[in-house]
């Protein structure tokens, strides 16, 4: 099967991306390097596409008290212009994908979903929401992002509001490079930053527009390899990775997105009993104290005897040391407790340390 493309792939091809196939797409992993593309993004800032994302519209009347019904956040609280990180979450509480939820009214929400899920997504939708529309906007929409400390001032003399007195997790509808978009102040790299909904075909000129504004202050696109790295360091979760249809939200440090309090929905009994059972295993972040680079899938070790396995690591470009997520006994998920990682047959020393391995400053811890 032919992977799919975006409407900025001819734009990665003359930028020189190397394309690797993520998700079904044919998408630009890095450009001119991972480490250098990251450590633009956390210095100055980057510019991403990713419109492989799905954008699910979900509209009519009752769309908040349906949406309800599915996720684990209170999609109530939202005002017009407010955005949510949320899971959509099965009846036995297992997560169907994280998404971010997007209140253009009262009857009209966004969802923005992972590219790998959009179709079991759209279907769990239209499964379980009964009395609305559920489009499936994806092909028609692309999606940027700009991230890093300079993405506001970059992105400001493009845009036709004034986007700096937008909050966090907030978003505006307006011209951008003088194309219509969604501009929201959200990201997946733990540094501040937009990203920007807009016409498939309006793509390529907000692309350049915001390439053009950035070359003088060495601002450029940066691929899926920092992207990976850079939220790694911010300990944000990876679907297929550090959750997935086995996850319940308690265990992987995503209880605090959980209502359990905003009436009932699909999940809530199953997750009240969850909660009262207890974890059998937590989401930790271990750093390598010494030697060797902590992969998906290594081991986790304590007293020589398994505890637990990785789901993500690397070694940070920022912090200079290897760091990982992943899953261990609750005994052993304490802050601070000595554990090792087998790497290649031998055992590295590292140890459970808080989360996230990077704040970028100025920011508490959620």
């Amino acid at each position: 099967m032919a992977l799919k493309r975006t409407p900025l792939y001819e734009n990665h091809r003359r930028a020189g991306a190397r394309l690797v196939e993520f998700a079904g797409w044919e998408m630009p992993v890095q450009y001119e390097g991972i480490l250098a593309e990251h450590a633009m993004v956390r210095e100055r800032a980057g510019v991403f596409d990713v419109s492989h994302m799905g954008q699910v519209e979900v509209r009519g009347a009752g769309a908040i008290e349906r949406l309800q019904w599915v996720t684990a956040n209170d999609v109530a609280s939202l005002a017009d212009g407010g955005a949510q990180y949320s899971l959509l979450l099965t009846a036995d509480g297992g997560i169907v994908d994280d998404v971010i939820v997007y209140r253009l009214s009262a009857e009209r929400l966004l969802v923005c979903v992972n590219a790998a899920n959009r179709e079991a997504d759209v279907a769990f939708l239209r499964e379980h929401l009964s009395g609305v529309d559920i489009d499936d906007r994806s092909d028609e929409l692309a999606l940027l992002a700009v991230q890093g400390p300079l993405a506001t001032s970059l992105l400001a003399p493009l845009t036709s509001v004034e986007i700096a007195a937008v909050p966090s997790f907030c978003f505006v509808e307006a011209e951008v490079a003088g194309r219509s978009t969604l501009a929201a102040r959200t990201g997946y790299t733990g540094e501040d930053g937009w990203e920007l909904y807009c016409a498939a075909d309006d793509a390529p000129a907000i692309w350049d527009a915001m390439l053009e504004a950035g070359a003088a202050v060495g601002v450029g696109p940066a691929g899926l390899g920092a992207r990976d790295t850079l939220r790694l360091e911010a300990a944000l979760p990876l679907y297929g990775h550090e959750i997935d249809l086995e996850t319940a939200p308690f265990e992987a440090r995503l209880g605090w997105v959980v209502k359990l309090d905003k009436g009932e929905f699909l999940a809530r009994e199953a997750l009240l009993r969850r909660r009262e059972q207890g974890a059998t295993r937590r989401l930790i972040g271990i750093e390598v104290v010494k030697g060797g680079v902590p992969r998906q899938g290594y081991p986790l070790l304590a007293g020589g005897r398994r505890v637990g396995e990785l789901t993500s690591g690397t070694r940070s470009p920022t912090l200079g040391k290897g760091i990982a997520l992943g899953y261990v006994e609750p005994q052993s998920a304490r802050v601070g407790v000595d554990l090792g990682v087998e790497i290649r047959g031998r055992e590295v020393p590292a140890k459970v340390v808080s989360l996230p391995f990077y704040r970028r400053p100025g920011r508490s811890e959620k």
